[in-house]
């Protein structure tokens, strides 16, 4: 049996030569791009990269080591295309995204638009973001919010799109989609959830809740504990309170915030309901317009991928080369498409950026499609 620190020399010697190896063909590689940038050739040849995976094969002896190279060198070839794409911006040939840059959101005449009524934490996350002195309206759903915007009757819209607690709001993701706006600012705010009544109403007297879905949600260790309670859904924790308003009875209560109990003079009969004292929602502001403030700092973008074996993981790999860091990657069934998904992805940067714009260009010519959702 050879000794152990003798196999590791040896090892070591064998990834040295792989080293060398390994930046030869990076070089050649750089070559093969100066020739693409010269005549126009796209960077991604998947027949000419499928043949040579093919080849490859060929060389190895065992079905494990043809697994193995097989991996390895598709590893290769995607490291290669992203020095491509990397040279081709170094040479100036620049896709641009599609955003125009302003020095600041142009709110001064604007109007802006809330799903709810009076009181919705939606609200309280537009005055958050915008100042209290606006001009404002608000509509009973997110795509009459997202209508409003397509009309011309509001300029920008308040919209959330996810909770500390009780996640995404995925409702709001497709709509993004589908009418194709762009993200221009978000405002996280802390949500804490009461139990409201009428003036009259003790909490003995509850027997039905009404709620948003997602507030029922925050606050289902609360509503554990009182399980005779009947729990109904509300489109807005807002709209729940005026619902109880309206109602007069003592037997109903809504979730809802503090400033909704003074809105419509409601009794609240028990506070911090929620299951996480320190649950947040993240509201994302909507436009029409293409653009970006230039001290912008996330970007936001969905794909869609062929359905083949280590797509997303060669996707997400180009985050990893350019060195930018991803904060949220979600997914959402692309609908009329079964078993097929759309991935939503929030992640560091300015689209100006060169290590931005070396990873959307590598998106866009290894994905189904790619779309950017804004920079803010």
């Amino acid at each position: 049996m050879r000794d152990l620190s003798e196999i590791r020399n040896e090892i070591d010697s064998v990834d040295a030569e792989i080293v060398a190896l390994y930046e030869k063909r990076m070089r050649l590689a750089e070559q093969v791009a100066e020739y693409k940038i010269g005549t126009g050739k796209k960077v991604l040849d998947k027949e000419r990269e499928k043949s040579k995976l093919d080849k490859i094969k060929t060389y190895a002896t065992t079905e494990f080591t043809k697994c193995g190279v097989t991996e390895l060198f598709e590893q290769i070839m995607a490291m290669s295309r992203k020095r491509q794409y990397q040279m081709l911006t170094e040479h100036g040939m620049i896709e641009k995204p599609g955003f125009d840059m302003v020095e600041k959101l142009p709110v001064a005449k604007a109007k802006i638009v809330f799903q709810g009524v009076e009181g919705a934490y939606t609200q309280v996350a537009m005055k958050r973001f915008f100042g209290e002195n606006i001009d404002s309206m608000h509509v009973e759903t997110w795509r009459d919010a997202m209508e409003a915007i397509r009309t011309g009757e509001a300029d920008y819209a308040v919209l959330p799109m996810e909770n500390s607690s009780a996640g995404i709001i995925s409702e709001n993701y497709d709509l993004l989609v589908e009418y194709g706006y762009s993200i221009v600012g978000e405002q996280i705010i802390q949500i804490d959830h009461c139990l409201l009544g009428i003036p009259e109403a003790e909490l003995s007297d509850i027997r039905q809740v009404y709620s948003h879905p997602q507030a029922l949600m925050q606050c289902s260790s609360f509503l554990e504990e009182h399980r005779t309670w009947e729990n109904l859904a509300s489109k807005n924790t807002a709209m729940a309170a005026k619902k109880i308003k309206e109602d007069g009875q003592k037997s109903e209560a809504a979730i809802a915030n503090r400033l909704t109990a003074d809105i419509y003079g409601l009794k609240i009969l028990q506070e911090n309901i929620q299951n996480n004292p320190n649950n947040s929602t993240r509201f994302i502001i909507v436009s029409k317009e293409k653009i970006y403030v230039k001290d912008a700092g996330k970007i936001s973008i969905y794909f869609e991928l062929p359905n083949e074996s280590g797509s997303l993981y060669h996707a997400l790999s180009h985050f990893i080369y350019n060195n930018i860091n991803m904060n949220r990657i979600e997914s959402r069934p692309i609908p009329k498409r079964n078993w097929e998904y759309r991935f939503f992805i929030d992640f560091d940067g300015n689209l100006k950026d060169s290590a931005v714009q070396n990873a959307l260009r590598g998106l866009k010519e290894e994905t189904a499609t790619m779309s950017i959702l804004g920079n803010y």
